[in-house]
């Protein structure tokens, strides 16, 4: 009933049907039909910052920047605009080049909490200007957010300036760690734009980020490149852990001002995905195309997305043709043999795995691989697969959780391998899944009061997991603790798979049979 109580007496069963139209199409993750309805919503009620709101945001997401712009201006002259209103016009005045209206931009986001951008947006466009950019930046800010982006936008403008070494410099003194990779990314596209392409290799070419930033033909520096890779670097900085709006403001505005920003697509879809825009995400990965260096970062992203989405089918099919077509390379069957083992298929996934190994023999590779082997029933080749993978990463707590817990399963000298175990927990003490295994070895080995105690611990950490509470029900049995048993296996049913379920039914009803593991 929002738009009516916006509009009193003219929201008429037609404009009340578009918006709810729209907040349906927007719950279901129909994020252009939400946009289109929410047009004719806003169409209807042009006053109304309740319809603008939503109507601003499912525009940004849909990539409706008119309706967006549209939607802004109702929310600003309301005086409920949000902070990143201003960046639509920031990132469509930079790719004009006009200045006047990023100074404009600028002053408005100034008032806002992203003022911190300010100082680095200044410094952009005093390059364009031909002023000194550098003297905006020198001037020590009293937030440090604000100093830090300050200080990674003065390294790029040294770059920019032709003081290429200085610029790099720069980057390593920010931190311990130096720069972020989307910032050293940025500055080795305007190394590379330069011609510096043996100074951008000293980035750190072996991060996916800055390997696809060296692989492009470089950029030049300017305020829509300097507003562009800003913007996105911000969105970086957010993570993947939120569902925050703002996300896709900054990069819908990112892209904008730079079309060629792919990096900004990436980050852009993955904010589509979790909101539960699935289509619109994989919509904007298809705008990255077959040429661009983030073409397979792409192609992952497709499939990333589509298995989170419950599309499974379509995510094996993507998968398979990257493993299958020529020059695939490790990290395409990797996917693919990933997602083989997630629907239960070792057999197949395990070939895959082992031309992971022999192309990038890494200790994750060996322990993938000789899990697979594994579950396909392969012990005696699993078990080397383990080894090798143990003796790779000696100090690698899944690794040895891995080959330690096979072993217990396997009945394969039980000593050595509860310390595996032990050396496991000892490194990872709070991996629920580890602690877990170690409990259930000293079980398996008689030493039942060391082992309840750690099931516990590793059931009040993962109270979902149903191995470890199926576990856990089995020592409560067998220490005469029926009650307790039959809970913890109780709440195991809940998460279990159909053959666990029905062996878990079968405790409960019967308590254990004459076999004590499950």
């Amino acid at each position: 009933m929002a738009l009516a109580a916006a509009s009193p007496g003219r929201a008429d069963t037609g404009k009340l049907s578009a918006y709810l139209a729209a907040r349906a199409a927007a719950a279901d993750g129909r994020t252009a039909v939400a946009a289109s309805a929410y047009a004719r919503a806003l169409a209807a009620a042009p006053d109304s910052p309740v319809v603008a709101i939503r109507a601003y945001r499912e525009a940004l997401a849909a990539g409706d920047l008119a309706l967006a712009a549209r939607a802004g201006a109702v929310l600003s002259a309301a005086g409920v605009a949000p902070g990143d209103v201003p960046l639509l016009a920031l990132a469509q005045a930079a790719r004009r080049g006009d200045l006047a209206a990023v100074d404009a931009a600028a002053n408005k986001l100034g008032k806002g909490p992203l003022a911190v951008l300010v100082p680095s947006l200044r410094g952009w466009a005093a390059l364009a200007r031909g002023e000194d950019p550098l003297s905006l930046l020198d001037a020590p800010a009293n937030d440090p957010i604000t100093r830090r982006f300050a200080a990674e936008t003065r390294a790029l403008l040294l770059i920019a300036r032709r003081r290429a070494a200085d610029g790099v410099a720069a980057l390593g003194a920010l931190g311990p760690a130096g720069a972020p990779a989307d910032v050293r990314a940025a500055a080795a596209e305007l190394l590379v734009g330069m011609g510096e392409r043996a100074l951008a290799q000293t980035l750190g070419g072996d991060d996916p980020v800055v390997a696809a930033a060296l692989a492009g033909t470089g950029a030049k520096p300017g305020v829509a490149f300097g507003t562009s890779r800003l913007l996105s670097r911000v969105a970086a900085e957010l993570g993947t852990d939120t569902r925050s709006p703002l996300g896709i403001a900054l990069t819908r505005a990112a892209i904008t001002a730079d079309p060629g920003n792919d990096c900004a697509r990436l980050l852009l879809a993955a904010s589509l995905a979790r909101a539960g825009a699935t289509d619109q995400a994989l919509a904007v990965l298809d705008a990255v195309g077959a040429a661009s260096p983030w073409a397979d970062a792409a192609a992952a992203a497709r499939i990333a997305i589509l298995s989170a989405a419950d599309r499974g089918d379509e995510a094996l099919a993507a998968a398979r043709v990257r493993a299958e077509r020529d020059g695939a390379g490790p990290a395409d069957l990797q996917i693919y043999a990933d997602l083989l083992t997630a629907r239960n298929e070792p057999v197949r996934a395990a070939a895959l795995y082992r031309r992971v190994v022999k192309a990038s023999p890494s200790w994750t590779a060996w322990l993938q691989y000789g899990g697979a082997l594994d579950q396909a029933g392969r012990w005696h080749d699993a078990r080397s697969a383990l080894r090798k993978a143990v003796a790779l990463g000696p100090d690698q707590p899944l690794a040895l959780n891995y080959l330690g817990y096979a072993r217990i399963e396997h009945g394969e000298d039980m000593r050595d391998a509860v310390r595996m175990l032990e050396r496991a927990s000892a490194l990872a003490p709070a991996n629920a899944s580890i602690t877990d295994s170690l409990g259930w070895a000293y079980y398996l080995t008689g030493d039942t009061s060391r082992a309840l105690p750690l099931l516990e611990r590793a059931a009040m950490k993962e109270p979902d997991n149903p191995e470890i509470g199926e576990h856990l029900g089995d020592v409560y049995w067998s220490v005469g603790r029926h009650y307790e048993a039959r809970y913890a296996w109780r709440a195991a049913a809940l998460t279990a798979d159909a053959d666990a379920a029905e062996r878990l039914a079968s405790k409960i009803e019967s308590g254990l049979a004459s076999a004590r593991r499950p």
